[in-house]
């Protein structure tokens, strides 16, 4: 990349209809598909491979997703079957309609290893109350009381309520693959922090990259640490993902998110990525001037108030920032009573 960075603009302003395509470029289609959260929806691209179409990202599991998805295969996908189906990550709006097209209509699933074992995992692994792990995490971040007690009492969320079951089979997609879609040949190259081994697509024939949730405008995505890996830093491989791409970044390359909107100006968003999260762990090393809980950290990352909807995620995320202090010696970390972590900066030269 060299050391001149234009502006991050956007090509196509208007997103498709719920049951309507954009073509982004010949071959390659433009879809969206709701979201029952804030972020109320998920892109999704359809790659016309002549006798049928491979798709990538699916949406969650749900009626409507299905019912949409009839629409669209019967309309602008022009009743062709769709025969592949490439998975970025293993998030259920990405993945969670997979299944469903291995399923009811004979698609292969792609998509990296990772993501196939951990998805499939999650989609069996359904829980009436949140597991013994989950709560010591939530403990250990310094979960609100009152909130924690009713979390504890709760049907948790799972995999399965959003992500249909995922028979066996799959093609691995590993770093320095290189496939054939929509006319193209792509590199795959694999990114981590959101989500480990996450799938994007680099056109080795125009300026297209597909870029799922790595890739993203305008927003960040969540780097969380959950109970499955406690002292996991996905800081630390979000920055390392962020500068290894930014070695084949261009400013002509038009690059189709998993939300928002396609966008041009790779080179900049990559380092607005980067800086994002190096600010968030400024800020959090002033503010752990004395023992502090993840969740006592709110106020330093966020900057507004967080309501009980994006608690858990807020807290995740947290967790994630302090365990990159703490694993690269800015911070140490002693325990409550109470099962609560507390993380202090460290002082002195090089800290």
């Amino acid at each position: 990349m060299d050391g001149t960075r234009g502006p991050i603009r956007y090509p196509f302003p208007d997103p498709p209809g719920p049951d309507t395509a954009i073509e982004i470029a010949e071959g390659v289609l433009w879809l969206r598909l709701p979201l029952p959260m804030a972020l109320d929806h998920v892109n999704v691209y359809a790659l016309d491979d002549g006798a049928d179409w491979t798709v990538v990202d699916t949406g969650i599991a749900s009626r409507r997703s299905r019912a949409l998805w009839q629409a669209l295969m019967a309309g602008p996908l022009n009743g062709k079957p769709v025969t592949r189906v490439i998975v970025t990550h293993h998030h259920p709006d990405h993945v969670g309609l997979a299944g469903w097209f291995q399923s009811e209509h004979g698609a292969e699933l792609w998509t990296s290893r990772v993501a196939w074992l951990f998805a499939r995992m999650l989609q069996l692994d359904e829980q009436d109350r949140p597991a013994p792990e989950t709560l010591a995490h939530w403990r250990g971040a310094g979960m609100d009381p009152a909130l924690y007690a009713e979390r504890a009492a709760q049907r948790p969320f799972n995999f399965a309520d959003t992500v249909a079951p995922m028979p066996l089979g799959f093609r691995d997609m590993a770093e320095g693959d290189v496939i054939r879609a929509g006319g193209r040949d792509w590199d795959v190259r694999l990114g981590d922090g959101h989500a480990r081994d996450h799938v994007t697509l680099w056109s080795r024939d125009c300026n297209l990259v597909i870029g799922g949730d790595q890739l993203l405008p305008s927003i960040s995505p969540n780097l969380g640490v959950y109970a499955t890996e406690p002292l996991n830093d996905p800081v630390a491989a979000w920055l390392s993902s962020c500068t290894r791409l930014a070695a084949h970044a261009r400013e002509d390359h038009l690059v189709l998110p998993g939300h928002k909107l396609p966008f041009t100006g790779l080179p900049t968003r990559l380092v607005q990525l980067i800086d994002n999260h190096h600010g968030a762990l400024d800020r959090l090393i002033a503010h752990i001037d004395r023992p502090r809980t993840a969740c006592d950290c709110f106020p330093a990352l966020y900057r507004r108030e967080i309501g009980p909807a994006e608690y858990v995620l807020a807290l995740v995320e947290a967790v994630g920032h302090l365990n990159h202090l703490f694993l690269t010696g800015r911070a140490r970390r002693s325990q409550r009573e109470d099962g609560a972590w507390l993380f202090q900066r460290v002082e002195g030269p090089g800290a």
